[in-house]
C-alpha cells in the first residue's frame, strides 16, 4: 500500500478519477434503492450522481489532454490514509437520514482529504492540482446542498422521516419488543426454577441457556413465518425473524448469565437486578416507541414480571 505523498500528478489524477467514479455509484445505488419508498431522496440522489459523472469527466479530459488515454487503476484502497467510502448496502439499513447524511459527510471528507493532502506536499504544480480538487469538492458539497432543499423543502422531508420512522418501528422496534418481552418474561420460571430446585448455579445456567436459546429459535420462525409483510408493509420476514429471535436470546442469556457465578445467592441477587434492568428496558422502548404513558408501562410489565419471577421460584421451591 503506497502513501498518498508517494502518487505523481499523473497518478493523483487517476485516483481522483476512481474516486469520482465510485462516489457516483454510491449515489446511483442510493437513488435506485430508495426510488420506490423515498422518491424526493431518489431524485436528489439521481442529481448528485450527474454532478459526479460531470467531475469525473473533466477530470478525464484533463488526465488525456497531459498524460495521453491510458488511465492508470488507482483506487482508495490501494493508498493509505485515503478516506473510504462504505457501500450503500452498509448505510441503507441504518435509514432514510443517515443515507443523507452519509451523502453530506461524502463531500465534506473529500474536500478535507485534498486541504490536508495539498498541505503535505512540496511540488507546486502537486499543490495547484490538489488545491483545485479541494475547491472542486468544496463546491459539489455546497451544490449537493442545493440539490437535497430543491428536492426535499420542509413538509416533503417530515413525510420522508415520519415513513422512515413508521418502517423502522414495524420492521426493527416491534419485532425485538415482542422477542425482548418474551425472553425476558418467559424464561423467568424455568430458570428460578431450576435455581431455587437444585441450589446449583451451574444447572440454573445451562437451563436459562437452553430455554434461551430455544426460545430465540422458536420465536424468530414464528415472526418470520407469520407474515411476508408484502400487505402489512412490516417488511421483509427473514430480517424480523433475525431481530425477534436475537432478541429473545439477549432477553433470557441476560439473567442467566448471572448463575455463572458459584456462590448461589450472589448469583440469584445479580440476576434480579438483571430481571429489573431487562423490564425496565422493555418499559421504556414501550414509551418511546408504541406512545405508551411511561408510569403504565412499567407497572405492566413490573406485573407481569413479578407473577413469572414468583411462580419460578415457588415451583422450585416446593
Amino acid at each position: 500500500m503506497r502513501r498518498f505523498t508517494e502518487l505523481d500528478e499523473r497518478e493523483l489524477l487517476a485516483l481522483a478519477i476512481s474516486s469520482e467514479e465510485e462516489d457516483g455509484r454510491v449515489y446511483g445505488d442510493f437513488a435506485y434503492d430508495l426510488q420506490k419508498e423515498y422518491p424526493a431522496t431518489a431524485q436528489m440522489f439521481t442529481e448528485m450522481a450527474a454532478e459526479e459523472n460531470e467531475h469525473r469527466r473533466r477530470l478525464i479530459d484533463m488526465f488525456s489532454t497531459r498524460f495521453g488515454s491510458h488511465i492508470p487503476q488507482i483506487r482508495r484502497n490501494d493508498i493509505r490514509g485515503w478516506v473510504q467510502r462504505r457501500p450503500a448496502w452498509l448505510v441503507r439499513p441504518l435509514g432514510i437520514e443517515a443515507v443523507r447524511q452519509h451523502a453530506r459527510q461524502m463531500e465534506q471528507d473529500a474536500s478535507r482529504f485534498y486541504q490536508n493532502a495539498a498541505g503535505r506536499v512540496s511540488d507546486a504544480a502537486t499543490r495547484r492540482l490538489l488545491g483545485d480538487l479541494a475547491a472542486a469538492e468544496a463546491a459539489h458539497e455546497q451544490t449537493a446542498g442545493e440539490i437535497e432543499l430543491k428536492n426535499l423543502p420542509g413538509d416533503v422531508r417530515t413525510r420522508e422521516n415520519d415513513s422512515a420512522h413508521r418502517k423502522f418501528v414495524l420492521e426493527i422496534i416491534q419485532p425485538g419488543l415482542v422477542g425482548l418481552m418474551d425472553g425476558s418474561v418467559s424464561t423467568l420460571a424455568p430458570v428460578f426454577a431450576a435455581a431455587f430446585a437444585t441450589h446449583n448455579t451451574w444447572n440454573a445456567f445451562l437451563v436459562g441457556l437452553a430455554a434461551s436459546i430455544g426460545a430465540g429459535i422458536s420465536m424468530g420462525f414464528a415472526e418470520a413465518l407469520a407474515d411476508d409483510g408484502k400487505l402489512s408493509g412490516r417488511g421483509t420476514p427473514w430480517l424480523r425473524g433475525l431481530v425477534c429471535g436475537a432478541m429473545t436470546i439477549a432477553g433470557g442469556i441476560g439473567h442467566t448469565l448471572p448463575y455463572l457465578i458459584r456462590d448461589f445467592w450472589t448469583a440469584t441477587v445479580v440476576a434480579g437486578f438483571v430481571v429489573v434492568l431487562e423490564l425496565l428496558t422493555i418499559a421504556w422502548i414501550q414509551w418511546k416507541y408504541m406512545d405508551t404513558p411511561p408510569v403504565s408501562a412499567a407497572a405492566k410489565v413490573m406485573l407481569g414480571g413479578a407473577l413469572v419471577l414468583a411462580a419460578g421460584i415457588l415451583i422450585g421451591s416446593s
